[in-house]
């Protein structure tokens, strides 16, 4: 079973008519009925609900940076596949279809830009991409960007959004817990702030790395976190779980996340943190 199947979320169910085709959307939360282009405009957010939608990498970039200031440093570092690994289908295969669908060589998408002009590296994890599974490629790029980030004397901004390691990889993608772990500990000996955004789903090896180690850690409402599943953690534990203790709130309120931050007001509040902690100007 893949990654994508596992955590697979409906999005919203387009709605085609032959006269109007692609137009309208039921969000999944709430039933309503959403006209595209104003949930596209509310960055996925349900006009009437508030439930957050999954974003692709691109639409988080425009989301964050100013425009025109992305300068990708990520997409040199193609996945390779070193245990020759098959489970229904060749590695290479799933690697394949993952390039096709959107367009990159690996699940990460990095660069330079300007957040209400002030330079950060941001660094956005792709769901769509094998799920926005962490392996060797994703590692090095990852790693690759935070140290352009100590070298330029940039804060990091990281979105993540994973099923966590790439089981293809077995102990390769593993080790790139403990890789980029060491990077971003080379960012906090210079004094160069991170901010994590923990959005729907992030989990594994992931959440017990770079994702959960930040400066400050803001998630998204109502997102998935945590690092094994409620199944896997009811047949180890054998006791009950509370309601939606792997949900953002939940976490929030035990700890784990500094603030529940809706996307919409997302580039705001990361340019307030920052300002604080670089002590940039506010406008």
């Amino acid at each position: 079973m893949t990654l994508e199947r596992i955590f697979r979320r409906r999005g919203p169910k387009r709605v085609k008519t032959d006269d109007l085709p692609d137009l309208w959307s039921k969000c999944p939360a709430c039933n309503a009925m959403v006209y595209n282009k104003d949930l596209d405009e509310n960055w996925g957010v349900c006009p009437h609900c508030g439930a957050h939608q999954r974003l692709s990498a691109r639409r988080r970039v425009a989301q964050l940076a100013d425009e025109g200031t992305f300068q990708e440093a990520s997409g040199r570092v193609r996945p390779q596949d070193p245990l020759a690994f098959v489970d229904t289908e060749p590695y290479p295969a799933r690697l394949e279809r993952a390039r096709v669908k959107t367009g990159r060589e690996n699940a990460i998408l990095a660069g330079r830009a300007s957040l209400n002009s002030l330079p950060v590296m941001l660094i956005v994890m792709d769901f769509e991409f094998s799920g926005g599974s962490l392996g060797s490629a994703e590692g090095e790029e990852i790693t690759r960007a935070v140290e352009t980030a100590v070298e330029q004397g940039l804060p990091v901004v990281l979105v993540a959004a994973s099923g966590g390691a790439r089981m293809q990889e077995s102990a390769l993608s593993l080790m790139q817990m403990a890789k980029t772990t060491f990077a971003f500990q080379a960012l906090s000996r210079e004094g160069l702030p991170y901010i994590s955004v923990l959005t729907d789903p992030t989990t594994g090896g992931v959440t017990a790395s770079f994702a959960t180690i930040a400066d400050l850690i803001l998630a998204e409402p109502g997102a998935l976190i945590g690092f094994a599943g409620q199944r896997v953690i009811l047949q180890t534990i054998k006791q009950n779980l509370p309601e939606g203790f792997q949900r953002a709130e939940f976490l929030q309120a035990h700890g784990m996340i500094d603030q529940v931050v809706d996307r919409r007001e997302l580039k705001t509040r990361i340019f307030e943190l920052l300002s604080l902690l670089t002590k940039a100007t506010v406008a």
